[in-house]
């Protein structure tokens, strides 16, 4: 199914795509256990948020290349649900920390903008955090998500392609492609992006029984 949308930004739009679900998710050791089914939810974009870090965070070592590598990982092998949430907490903690207090300070108040419903701020706040420190993930897909609350789906998905070009496990940046894909109304790539985030994070919130929905619609049921 491709795009039927009007306006100069189609080929700009096509490209980014074609670049998001392009980018390879690195090989991960230890398959999961098989999952129960989970409960039928609605589809992301009615929940209109893209997905991102647990408001408790625990503290982790500063060591964040091999902790990131040991942690996809455990969340790759985790038991079970809970244990998956504590391997992705840990894991959206390294991603947020910062070596620059500068940022780290506009970080918070673009979040606290953001929560006060003062979208255009935590805009202008991410913008100097990107520009102060442009291989910051999180600075990216911070503002990736209040592009997608804007219904900004072109620079959404150019800072999730820049999220993704630094973190190809980013199972947050890989679920708000599906969710913008789902938006949009092509399913085929949603349903491509979402499996990508499993591959990474198996537990993703959400993100299985609609793996299961979208590939019941894309590629019918098994006989």
């Amino acid at each position: 199914m491709g795009f039927n949308f009007l306006g100069p930004n189609n080929r700009r739009l096509a490209i980014l795509i074609a670049a998001l679900l392009a980018v390879p998710v690195l090989a991960m050791p230890v398959a999961a256990a098989a999952q129960d089914d989970p409960r039928v939810v609605p589809p992301p974009k009615a929940q209109k948020k893209l997905p991102e870090a647990p408001t408790k965070l625990p503290k982790v070592p500063a060591d964040r290349t091999r902790g990131l590598d040991f942690l996809f990982g455990a969340l790759k092998a985790a038991p079970d649900e809970d244990s998956a949430r504590h391997v992705e907490a840990r894991i959206w903690a390294l991603w947020l920390q910062t070596p620059s207090d500068t940022a780290a300070l506009l970080m918070v108040r673009a979040k606290a903008a953001l929560d006060a419903q003062n979208i255009d701020v935590a805009l202008k706040l991410l913008d100097a955090v990107i520009k102060l420190r442009p291989d910051y993930v999180e600075a990216w897909n911070r503002r990736a998500t209040i592009y997608y609350l804007k219904n900004d789906y072109v620079r959404s998905l150019g800072d999730l392609q820049q999220v993704l070009t630094r973190e190809p496990r980013h199972f947050g940046a890989l679920a708000g492609v599906g969710m913008i894909m789902q938006d949009m109304g092509d399913d085929k790539r949603a349903l491509d992006a979402f499996r990508k985030a499993l591959a990474v994070d198996p537990y993703l919130e959400k993100v299985p029984q609609i793996v299961k929905q979208l590939t019941e619609k894309v590629e019918g049921r098994d006989i």
